[in-house]
């Protein structure tokens, strides 16, 4: 059975982006094509297993194994070598990407504190949207107890679009909570 967000997708977003953009082609109309969730991890050079706890955190939320990402460069200040492991991400496509953003849309986004909506402005130029979450625990996925600190995690969605607008309406029609301005 496919996701609920695909069959949305399929059935309602995709004749209502045609039908407000005059596509010519079905093949026209912007798609999802990835999700990637991020955690950036300063402290990991100090505590080797935050990495870990953090890649579990991932994996619980995602159902999908995160990568550890390392340094490009060294960077003094920082005191970072080239190759020290900086923070864990994973890549979702298809099913489990739509069954991700489902949960982020419908559970985790309505758990925030004081939540007036997402930015709609927070979007690359070429239709992607990044969001930043500020806790790891709004996700039901996460046991409050089992937390050994509140970490924050980027979250981008990547389009087909090929401007903001058609990247916003996308969205918009898929069910993400923006702000009014």
């Amino acid at each position: 059975m496919p996701p609920r967000l695909k069959d949305k997708y399929d059935s309602e977003v995709l004749g209502a982006m045609r039908e407000q953009y005059q596509y010519p082609n079905v093949m026209m109309v912007p798609k999802l094509t990835k999700v990637v969730v991020n955690i950036g991890m300063g402290e990991a050079l100090q505590d080797a297993n935050a990495l870990d706890r953090a890649a579990d955190d991932v994996a619980a939320i995602t159902g999908q194994k995160p990568v550890i990402n390392r340094a490009k460069r060294s960077i003094a200040n920082f005191r970072l070598r080239e190759g020290n492991p900086i923070g864990v991400s994973t890549t979702l496509r298809g099913q489990k990407m739509y069954e991700f953003l489902d949960r982020l849309i419908a559970a985790a986004l309505p758990r925030i504190r004081d939540f007036q909506g997402l930015n709609p402005n927070a979007f690359d130029g070429r239709g992607n949207y990044s969001l930043g979450l500020r806790e790891q625990l709004i996700f039901p996925e996460i046991d409050y107890d089992k937390v050994d600190k509140v970490r924050g995690m980027q979250v981008t969605i990547v389009t087909t679009a090929k401007t903001d607008e058609e990247g916003r309406r996308l969205l918009e029609l898929m069910g993400m909570p923006f702000r009014k301005n």
